[in-house]
């Protein structure tokens, strides 16, 4: 499958989801990442008018588990985030924000991915840490 293809049915997949709620688009494959984007609008704000931090970290989360399920290829086994974790360092009030995720370590049953959301100007707005687990579907 090529890239075009695999960000087609990555973004298929989404539909009817959070992900669709968040506008979130998955825009990037490479040999050990995927990048995912955000609009930064008044749905993902915290009552202050910045970017909220849990509407960063389901941007982190979905684009490390898409990574996952993406890099695993083996239709017999689902994809399910164990752990995440985030350092928010920065602020956005409006635009968007892309997150990247590489991989750290991709395991049999565990991937650890490096996630970094930043704004358009590539200023940095989190680090998140995500733990997936693949888990043979019954």
């Amino acid at each position: 499958m090529g890239t075009t293809e695999a960000l087609a049915t990555l973004n298929s997949m989404s539909k009817n989801t959070l992900i669709e709620l968040l506008d979130i688009q998955f825009t990037e494959i490479g040999e050990d990442f995927l990048v995912a984007t955000m609009p930064v609008t008044h749905k993902v704000h915290q009552p202050m008018g910045f970017l909220h931090g849990g509407a960063t970290v389901a941007l982190a989360e979905t684009v490390g588990s898409a990574a996952s399920h993406y890099f695993t290829r083996n239709m017999n086994v689902e994809i399910k985030g164990l752990e995440i974790t985030a350092n928010h360092v920065g602020s956005v009030r409006k635009g968007m924000v892309s997150a990247k995720a590489k991989a750290i370590h991709l395991g049999k049953s565990t991937h650890l991915w490096d996630i970094r959301v930043e704004d358009e100007q590539g200023r940095l707005v989190s680090v998140c840490k995500l733990t997936c687990i693949a888990l043979s579907k019954k």
